[in-house]
């Protein structure tokens, strides 16, 4: 590979930051003339040059960390960042996205839109309505003229609409490995969209956002909520970006929950459904698991029985800490945590006699439960982990009692075809319980195909693993 020498790549930055120092009018002006994307592969080049020569020259250590690393965000700097082919500024909720955008646009940028007209009332299977609600969602690549190319995607517990490329606030998108250009999901091919979840902390309606009836965070007011409401919040979205049809819907873990609930609900929509590491019901394990870590948070002196966001002492992190934790934990294989850890001590020679931290895996799970108060809400986390409890594919196969729970049933009730991915160091979603959906899907006259993928990590692997899952989702979508 022909390397860009230091001494260009500097020249070129150098331009970019006497830009910087124009006065606002003109360095605008300027900027116009200046594209800024021609700089990414000298900042690629310059990466890799400094990555090989600072450790060599002793400059830097060849290996550091600030902070624990774990498993899966050291499998995740293995991939590179692309830049979005979707230009999308934030607008006005009532103002619909441009659906043909062009260009790159870095950072990407969340947009909004708040559902607030008497036909987009939301019914609840809890029994409650609600209404307004509000959707954040992110979009990359453009819309073919049949509009006939969009995939649908949802996330996992802990995440948001930012799926790929690099973030307004200089986040890299959660799937990254995944979707962009040439990849699985290909946004030079495909129409990508992908909606906070309702009940979630970004940007979607939840627990922290105002009750219109007080002007407060709705707090425990906010109504109990099913995997399948949040399915029908998202409906009104494909409305709003003028898509009857979903060429697919996917997603992992509750995301691929999620995905199974829509092609119940809405099988004259999805024509595809592509679902990894996840289950047509939460097993008996899981819902305990769960059950400890909404305990953990409730137990919390600072959750104030939900009450705590306008409190002086801030969240409930200990508690929430706790939780994400313990969740950790389960994503994560008994191999591969003995691969990264093992018995190594984190920082003494020996045990230190006390209750403290000793252990390199003890203090990996205390940073990463430490850390999550910074980007998630505690009662989101009571919310959403419910709601997976609650999800039971097979239990909405029929109205009749003689049907319910029948998971042939349910899959009749959909038209799409099915690509269940699992992996076989998951021991939250077995491959196990991913073929029983694929046999029963098949039993109800559905195309269906079950890959069961190496992957030592365990569950986490369907966001870090590369192969051979993105070719099974390439052809599966063509």
């Amino acid at each position: 590979m022909k390397q860009t020498p230091i001494p260009a790549i500097i020249s070129a930055l150098t331009v970019s930051e006497q830009n910087s120092s124009l006065p606002t009018e003109k360095r605008r002006k300027k900027q116009s003339a200046v594209d800024t994307f021609s700089l990414v592969p000298k900042l690629t080049a310059l990466r890799r040059s400094l990555g090989t020569l600072l450790p060599s020259a002793g400059l830097l250590p060849a290996k550091f960390h600030f902070a624990p690393t774990s498993p899966v965000a050291a499998a995740r700097r293995a991939a590179v960042p692309y830049v979005p082919s979707a230009s999308h500024i934030k607008r006005d909720s009532k103002s619909p996205p441009n659906l043909y955008p062009s260009g790159a646009l870095t950072p990407q940028r969340t947009l909004s839109h708040t559902f607030d007209e008497p036909r987009h009332a939301l019914p609840l299977d809890g029994g409650r309505t609600l209404a307004p609600y509000t959707l954040a969602y992110q979009t990359w690549g453009q819309l073919n003229p049949g509009r006939s190319n969009a995939i649908l995607i949802f996330h996992a517990l802990s995440g948001d609409s930012h799926v790929a490329g690099r973030h307004e606030d200089d986040r890299t998108g959660w799937w990254d490995l995944m979707v962009g250009p040439g990849r699985a999901y290909d946004t030079d091919r495909y129409f990508i969209i992908c909606a906070n979840i309702l009940g979630g902390c970004k940007g979607s309606t939840g627990p922290a956002s105002p009750n219109p009836a007080t002007g407060r965070p709705y707090a425990m007011q906010f109504p109990v909520v099913t995997l399948h409401d949040m399915v029908r919040a998202q409906r009104p979205l494909l409305d709003l970006l003028g898509i009857q049809k979903l060429h697919a819907v996917t997603g992992g873990s509750m995301g691929g929950m999620l995905a199974l609930a829509f092609t119940q609900l809405y099988p004259e929509i999805a024509e595809r459904a592509v679902v990894l590491a996840s289950g047509h019901a939460n097993h008996a394990q899981a819902i305990a698991w769960n059950k400890i870590g909404r305990r953990a948070i409730m137990n919390d002196p600072l959750w104030r029985d939900g009450d705590y966001y306008d409190s002086p002492d801030g969240p409930p992190r200990r508690g929430l800490a706790v939780a994400r934790m313990i969740g950790h934990v389960t994503y994560i294989s008994e191999g591969a945590m003995d691969l990264k850890f093992g018995r190594s001590l984190q920082a003494a020679q020996k045990e230190s006699y006390s209750f403290g931290i000793d252990y390199s895996v003890e203090s990996y799970l205390a940073h990463q439960g430490n850390i999550f108060h910074r980007r998630f809400d505690a009662n989101s986390y009571l919310y959403i982990t419910r709601a997976i409890d609650y999800f039971d594919f097979s239990a909405k196969a029929s109205a009749t009692q003689a049907t319910a729970g029948d998971l042939t049933a349910a899959f009749a009730q959909t038209s799409a075809r099915f690509l269940f991915l699992s992996y076989d160091a998951d021991w939250l979603y077995s491959p196990q319980r991913m073929e029983t959906m694929a046999l029963a899907a098949r039993a109800a006259g559905r195309h269906a195909h079950h890959h069961m993928i190496h992957a030592p990590l365990g569950h986490d692997a369907f966001l870090v693993q590369r192969d051979p899952q993105t070719d099974l989702i390439r052809d599966f979508l063509r």
